[in-house]
């Protein structure tokens, strides 16, 4: 066995843009034979992006990716195969009942298509539906290339490993029948989405797959933001032993070059993972800017009400666009207190980003004098409250339109999870980066922020103040969030717990929270949720959040008590 040189390309793709996406992994096979590199491998679907979702039914797109596959061929440089992901129309699927498409990969050689391999085990859970469109592949995925025989397995192929998990998911483990084949290297192509404690887990399972056995494993991930989901790359490669000997740079799109000689990895790096909210906020920054730019914008638009959500999205938006691309609007009314005020600025100031200011109160007495006539009798109450909001959200969204700019909402989980956020009102917007981060989840962000900043020497980023003041909605005198729900210390442990511990109420209450308070928790999560059913998108960082993996009906009755057997 001569020595090899691979490359692991960490690509960026976006969804459907094949013009673009072929680009990307042309000119990644164009430097890679540069430095001679006789094979680079692609993540999971990299032709069209991943998740493709409805567009893999629409007939035009389908025949567009092999169109896309085929020019592609012809111009990788000569003597480098290119493994790339993407989809293979299933030529028998009306005869046989299956579905139209596998999910796959291409070996691209001397302007050919040499090697097709189907990805055998399909998710249809969490963020997955990939039944809903492929057929699972059934063939053996060897590939033998120049002396050495590669097992291609593709994402979750290599997620059914029974020891691993005490269990499996699906009937068939396709890693054993390329063990028998006597393989040399497995690789996975894959598309796996971000999550806090994700990349731990990751290695966990790769490296116990090494040493199961006994095989080296290369990962090769895809990196960027795909509507609510992150990808956060960080390729690797394991020994036979199960040691990590790659680690690849996260959130960042890159191509690593490697090599194998007999037996042995060279040319490798080990890139130490960031502290964990470092990994947080890198994230949720990779998750702005690729929503931003690949919907075609460059500029935000943000309320500043001088609280620590605002805060901590001005901040996020200004690491992932830039302070010229972030316009901060204050909106104070005559409830918002005199520091409302100077934090917004406060922070602006630290961050660099422009501001303007919009006293509301004007409005207020307009929409309630068109309201008094139908209002005659009834008490002031969140309605009220709620139009505040609402105003402030019209604003944002006519500066938005005006400037070409989408507006970022800045409720957080907490809160989304309550149905303490106004429709039409705090919750409008193109994303909502904090979505899934509990309350307390935001402030430990923003207390890194300032740790980060003040090791480098810089002002903390974040105002003191904002840090420390009783946090408010201020749509009415003296009002703190405390008023209408419990410490968010409490709050965020229940909704944990529950939303994802998935915990029973007894077993809620088993850890010392008051059985009536659960229950009112309970209802207020089952109540928000035709609000949460019209939110912005929630960029996913959790296991489970409030995106596309969430799929609650709006008017349900979830169970939350075990029903008596003999009612």
């Amino acid at each position: 066995m001569s020595e090899l040189r691979l490359g692991l390309a960490q690509l960026n793709p976006t969804v459907g843009d094949l013009l673009g996406n072929s680009q990307k992994i042309l000119q990644a096979a164009k430097n890679c034979a540069f430095q001679e590199v006789s094979l680079l491998i692609t993540p999971e679907l990299s032709l069209c992006g991943y998740p493709p979702q409805d567009l893999l039914l629409d007939p035009l797109f389908v025949e567009n990716c092999q169109t896309a596959l085929h020019h592609l061929a012809l111009r990788i440089p000569p003597k480098i195969g290119v493994l790339v992901g993407t989809i293979f129309p299933n030529s028998d699927w009306w005869q046989t009942g299956e579905k139209p498409l596998f999910n796959g990969a291409a070996l691209l050689l001397d302007g050919r298509i040499r090697y097709t391999f189907y990805k055998q085990l399909l998710p249809d859970y969490d963020v997955f539906d990939e039944h809903r469109y492929f057929q699972p592949g059934a063939q053996v995925n060897l590939l033998r290339w120049q002396g050495v025989r590669f097992g291609v397995t593709i994402c979750e192929d290599l997620w059914n490993d029974e020891q691993f998990w005490s269990g499996k998911r699906y009937p068939q483990n396709p890693v054993p029948a390329l063990i028998e084949r006597g393989i040399d290297i497995l690789i996975n192509m894959s598309a796996s989405p971000y999550w806090q404690g994700k990349s731990a887990l990751r290695e966990s399972l790769l490296g116990h797959c090494a040493r199961q056995y006994q095989v080296p494993v290369i990962y090769v991930n895809q990196v960027g933001a795909t509507d609510q989901l992150i990808f956060d790359g960080r390729n690797l490669i394991f020994d036979a032993g199960g040691q990590v000997m790659h680690r690849g740079r996260g959130f960042t799109q890159e191509v690593q070059t490697v090599t194998y000689d007999q037996g042995q990895w060279q040319n490798t790096r080990l890139q130490n993972p960031p502290e964990p909210w470092a990994e947080v906020g890198q994230a949720l920054g990779l998750g702005i800017r690729d929503y931003v730019h690949k919907s075609g914008f460059q500029r935000v638009v943000l309320g500043l009400s001088g609280g620590i959500d605002s805060a901590v999205v001005a901040a996020l938006a200004v690491q992932a666009l830039g302070a010229e691309q972030v316009l901060g609007v204050l909106m104070p009314s005559p409830y918002s207190s005199a520091h409302s005020v100077t934090d917004a600025l406060a922070l602006a100031a630290n961050l660099g980003i422009k501001t303007e200011k919009i006293p509301i109160q004007n409005l207020m007495e307009t929409y309630a004098a068109s309201l008094n006539p139908l209002f005659q009798g009834y008490a002031s109450d969140v309605t009220e409250e709620n139009i505040q909001s609402r105003i402030r959200g019209d604003l944002l969204m006519a500066l938005a339109n005006k400037f070409q700019a989408l507006v970022l909402a800045t409720g957080n989980k907490s809160e989304l999870a309550v149905g303490y956020c106004t429709l039409y009102g705090d919750m409008c917007g193109a994303l909502a980066p904090l979505g899934d981060l509990f309350k307390t989840q935001v402030y430990a962000l923003a207390r890194w922020y300032n740790e980060y900043t003040q090791l480098r020497g810089e002002t903390a980023l974040i105002p003191a103040h904002i840090l420390t003041k009783a946090p408010s909605a201020e749509l009415k005198p003296g009002q703190t969030d405390q008023d209408s729900l419990p410490p968010y210390a409490v709050l965020d442990d229940i909704l944990h717990r529950w939303l994802s511990e998935r915990q029973t109420p007894a077993q809620i209450a088993q850890a010392g929270h008051d059985p009536v308070l659960i229950e009112r928790v309970f209802q207020l999560v089952q109540r928000a949720e035709f609000k949460r059913f019209q939110a912005a998108p929630v960029l996913k960082i959790s296991e489970r959040g409030f995106d596309r993996g969430w799929r609650v009906p709006n008017v349900a009755q979830p169970p939350r008590h075990n029903l008596p057997l003999n009612p």
